[in-house]
């Protein structure tokens, strides 16, 4: 593993999870509770013992770059690093980054460094638990010039995917973007034996999605960026590695989740909060990291939790129900609050009523009283007393409120919003 080193490519726009990313980049949105999105490839690199990573950033930054360089810090005698690569302006290029391929060519550099034979290429939006040690083995055995993990769909989930066409040793002989019709489908469906053949029991899913994770031998792709204009690895740098070199197929069958839209990630929040979660952050063997904080211990005061995630440092009120909820760290709940399939992110700092008075316990965080259901709450926001917001009351489609949007059907309160005392949403 010392010969790999790792691309986390962090550098969308982001628009699919606004409004969480008008103020910061996708991998900086926090995740259940005290997490950050890049908390999880970075933790996966770490545990498969890849200690060498860039992350690829270009919008909204500054919050992803301080959360890195206050997290990932390797002692003196350690030869690894997490370093940041942002877009700039050089002597070869000032255009910012226009694609997945394009980001990689603008800092093709950092991989022509001595010591370098392999190049991980992860994103930055996705919630899983991978062992890498695995894939270069893969990878290995089969003398494959690039190695794409997949994980195994049925035929509905397949049309938001690009599938993989196989043949009997696992190469990879054709790919076919979100395929539609049943035509389409049946071109790229995988026998079950083969699946079953490989120790996953297929359960109707037999179409092999790419999971966008690739492992490339360095030379090839140093030589297909410098060769070609192609921005984007998925539709234009894959197919022409299908057609000319050897590219396997790693399969994956535990928990991954793209979280790519606010729907997505509500979901994927709120199942974590449940009590058989199909991810678990406490896994002594494969931990996922992230900041140390110095934060008090919750404080809960005479009230209902069931089936939620609490963070650190947060105070919860007397005779409050919070019911299938993510708090993050620094929440203010107070009394008599009902809160359900909620995810509240918390705050960046407690108020200091010297500092403003406008800050206090009776204007920070949620108000007695209120009652919310079905909402996705970002940092630093105050909702007060007796506020209701009720998403099974909102608008389907997608809209702007101010400081409420609702976004795939989800209620999303916007960072540092100031909800009044008895307001209402939907308005009565």
């Amino acid at each position: 593993m010392n010969d790999v080193v790792c691309l986390i490519l962090g550098g969308g726009k982001g628009t699919r999870l606004l409004p969480l990313t008008e103020y910061r980049s996708k991998p900086a949105v926090p995740l259940g509770g005290k997490y950050r999105l890049i908390d999880v490839p970075i933790s996966n690199c770490i545990n498969s013992q890849i200690h060498r990573m860039y992350v690829l950033t270009q919008f909204n930054s500054v919050s992803l770059h301080r959360h890195i360089r206050q997290t990932y810090n390797f002692d003196l005698f350690h030869k690894g690093f997490v370093e940041i690569l942002a877009a700039q302006q050089t002597l070869d290029g000032s255009n910012w980054y226009q694609g997945t391929a394009d980001a990689v060519r603008k800092q093709v550099r950092f991989l022509k460094q001595y010591g370098i034979r392999y190049v991980l290429i992860l994103s930055g939006d996705q919630l899983y638990r991978m062992n890498f040690q695995e894939m270069l083995k893969t990878h290995q055995d089969a003398g494959a010039d690039v190695t794409i993990s997949t994980v195994p769909v049925d035929a509905q989930q397949a049309e938001g995917f690009g599938i993989m066409q196989l043949d009997d040793s696992g190469r990879v002989t054709g790919f076919v973007e979100k395929p539609k019709t049943a035509e389409a489908l049946e071109q790229v469906r995988t026998p079950a034996d083969w699946i079953r053949s490989h120790g996953i029991e297929p359960r109707g899913r037999e179409y092999l999605a790419s999971m966008g994770i690739y492992l490339w031998n360095r030379d090839l792709l140093v030589d297909l960026l410098e060769s070609t204009s192609h921005e984007d690895f998925g539709r234009d740098i894959f197919p022409i590695a299908i057609s000319q070199h050897h590219v396997q197929t790693h399969l994956f069958d535990s928990y991954w989740e793209d979280i790519g839209t606010i729907r997505a990630f509500y979901d994927a929040n709120l199942a974590l909060a449940g009590s058989k979660p199909p991810f678990r952050f406490a896994d002594q063997a494969a931990p996922v990291f992230t900041r140390p904080r110095f934060l008090p211990s919750t404080r809960v005061d005479g009230c209902m939790v069931r089936d939620s995630l609490l963070a650190d440092g947060c105070q919860i009120g007397s005779s409050t129900v919070v019911e299938r909820c993510v708090v993050g760290m620094r929440s203010w709940i107070g009394n008599s609050v009902i809160l359900r399939n909620t995810v509240v992110m918390g705050a960046d700092f407690y108020p200091v009523a010297e500092a403003d008075p406008k800050l206090n316990e009776t204007s920070w965080g949620i108000g007695d009283g209120a009652i919310i259901d079905g909402a996705l709450i970002d940092k630093n926001v105050t909702i007060g007393r007796n506020a209701r917001i009720l998403a099974t009351d909102a608008p389907s489609d997608n809209c702007d409120f101010g400081d409420i949007q609702v976004r795939d059907g989800v209620v999303v309160v916007r960072k540092d919003a100031r909800i009044p005392d008895n307001w209402s949403f939907p308005a009565k």
